[in-house]
């Protein structure tokens, strides 16, 4: 059993609380006003009310909820689906008949999508269901998207460029609302949230963008003790306290005066880190986190985000949390994906290919699956 293997056994079941991260300089006024601002809801776009909102069930209880986590959830279900099955790969979730492809395609395009999902043992934190979302004309980018993403694990979103997976993490958020489904955080309906639930929610997450985007004009301190000042009403020796904290965490706490165009940009990926961990999220999102660093580093934010993540299921259980800490991480690099994944999720054409636990995933003989997983040229994927 390798440590990651090990790892996953330990900590499969566990939950946290809240954060935001900047943007550099004007980027970042900007993107704190999308944030603000509801100008991405369509016309059309339906607002909370009495209508049954998806992934609930007809009294009303969302998904998965069933007391804490730890009490209600069995954190060794899939392994014990693998040794029932007598297969080192769990079973399958229920079989349901082969959707028909999005409107426009051909079941060509889509006959390396098997759909297949296999079980993670935990409810999803986030979930997508029947997702559709189109830019203009021609720009279709989800296409019936089906994907959850487990509580209390470390997920990944792999795919090739272009296929939608930075526009799942707007959608995540509510910075963008889907042209027909829905996203459930939670259990509750993202686009049918009235605009106070919807800021109060985004208030679970964290998220660290591909260059840190630190603010330009403030200090390392201050651009981690940002989120702090803004949306709580802690008092400085608290805030100090939180931020040395965190910065601790990611080995900075000696570059606390620096600005940012001092740092490396690991330095500054690992702020942008420590300030999405300030309000304590349930969820932290990593748009690409490995995206300009070399591989010695690119292995060091792996390690330092199993660190994180499994400091955080502690914490979870000690403050018995009513949701266990779910980091979702979208990237390229299949080294990261094999050292930190604890479940895979594979984006293709707007369409989950398949998705599992990573044992199941490495281990897939869906073609598409193996090409990807292991950089090989020669497959389904061309650069068509």
């Amino acid at each position: 059993m390798t440590e990651h293997e090990s790892r996953s056994e330990q900590e499969t079941a566990e939950q946290p609380t809240v954060s935001q991260s900047g943007g550099d300089g004007q980027a970042g006024q900007e993107q704190a006003a999308s944030w603000g601002s509801d100008s991405n809801r369509g016309p059309d776009q339906q607002r909370a009310g009495d209508q049954q909102r998806p992934g609930r069930s007809e009294n009303g209880e969302a998904r998965g909820e069933q007391g804490m986590p730890w009490d209600s959830h069995d954190p060794q279900r899939a392994q014990e689906s693998r040794s029932e099955s007598g297969s080192r790969v769990s079973v399958v979730d229920e079989e349901q008949p082969r959707p028909a492809p999005p409107p426009g395609a051909s079941e060509e395009e889509y006959k390396w999508h098997t759909y297949r999902v296999y079980p993670s043992g935990r409810p999803d934190a986030v979930e997508f269901i029947d997702t559709y979302k189109s830019f203009g004309r021609g720009a279709h980018i989800l296409r019936g998207l089906n994907m959850g993403l487990p509580e209390g694990m470390v997920s990944m979103i792999l795919g090739p460029s272009g296929t939608g997976k930075s526009v799942c993490i707007k959608h995540m958020v509510g910075l963008l609302y889907p042209d027909q489904g829905d996203v459930l955080v939670h259990g509750e309906s993202v686009p049918n949230m009235p605009d106070d639930d919807l800021f109060e929610m985004r208030k679970k997450f964290g998220l660290l963008f591909q260059d840190g985007a630190l603010f330009g004009s403030m200090n390392l301190f201050d651009n981690v003790a940002f989120p702090l000042r803004q949306h709580t009403e802690k008092g400085e020796d608290e805030i100090e306290e939180i931020v040395m904290r965190r910065l601790t965490e990611v080995g900075l706490a000696d570059a606390r005066l620096k600005m940012p165009n001092e740092l490396s940009g690991g330095m500054r990926k690992r702020a942008g880190f420590a300030r999405a961990l300030v309000l304590e999220p349930d969820i932290v999102l990593f748009d690409e986190p490995d995206s300009g660093l070399d591989p010695v580093r690119t292995a060091l934010l792996g390690e330092l985000i199993l660190e994180i993540h499994r400091d955080a299921m502690e914490d979870a259980k000690e403050k018995q949390r009513q949701h266990l800490p779910t980091f979702c991480v979208i990237t390229h690099d299949i080294l990261t994906a094999r050292r930190v994944a604890d479940y895979i999720n594979v984006l293709w054409k707007g369409r989950i290919v398949e998705a599992g636990p990573s044992e199941d995933m490495l281990n897939s003989d869906n073609p598409f699956i193996r090409q990807f997983l292991s950089g090989e040229s020669e497959g389904p994927l061309s650069m068509d």
